[in-house]
């Protein structure tokens, strides 16, 4: 196994360990066990549990931007938001052991953890927070605080999640993205505000002709 590998290897250790065993009560020796490495070789690639644990937030943070890409307004609006949706979804539930843990989180306990944890999410409005300016840029998000409208979202996405991630309402990941578009419509987007052709102008009247002047 190559470096690479195994340190890809340690950090889906100490991510399934952290969402088992909750991160404070973690530790190295339970992620090295659950690796079956030794713990030698942890350190060789990370100087404790904490550093892992950002490399893991900060690669889903990673992946989160990757998934909301720019709308084309020439283009399937309605298509091309939940693209965006479905993107986020995938992200966060295809990792649920990590998703699950930054839900779950008890501040107080470890004041660097509950900071990462606390930047990630004003890292996540700050990623919607420009989309929505962008989308009002174009005509697609209404009038308002940008600021605002990403922690309404993230808010929403946080409890949804939390649901989701738990088990306590499995939903397919289709009906997830459908539902969240349902709401964003019915709440700052201005879809069909954008699509609508631009209204024709008004002809001008035809002024009447002159009649010919009769020769004498």
């Amino acid at each position: 196994m190559d470096k690479a590998e195994r340190r890809l290897e340690l950090l889906r250790a100490a991510r399934d360990v952290f969402a088992t065993k909750g991160y404070h009560a973690a530790k190295v020796d339970d992620i090295v066990a659950r690796a079956k490495v030794a713990k030698g070789t942890f350190y060789l690639y990370f100087p404790d549990k904490r550093s892992v644990f950002v490399e893991l937030v900060d690669g889903l943070f990673a992946r989160l931007g990757s998934a909301i890409l720019t709308v084309d307004p020439r283009g399937d609006i309605e298509a091309q938001i939940k693209h965006n949706i479905r993107g986020i979804v995938a992200v966060l539930l295809d990792d649920p052991a990590l998703t699950q843990l930054l839900l779950s989180f008890a501040p107080g306990l470890d004041p660097a953890f509950a900071t990462k944890i606390r930047s990630f999410y004003d890292g996540v409005k700050e990623l919607l927070r420009l989309s929505l300016e962008q989308g009002q840029q174009i005509g697609i998000v209404a009038p308002g605080d940008t600021g605002m409208y990403a922690t309404f979202t993230v808010g929403a996405l946080k409890e949804l999640f939390a649901e989701t991630t738990s088990g306590d309402a499995v939903r397919p990941r289709e009906q997830i993205v459908d539902e969240l578009f349902r709401l964003l419509e019915g709440g700052y987007l201005r879809i069909e505000r954008a699509q609508a052709p631009a209204p024709s102008k008004p002809e001008s009247p035809a002024r009447p002709k002159r009649p010919a002047s009769k020769l004498r």
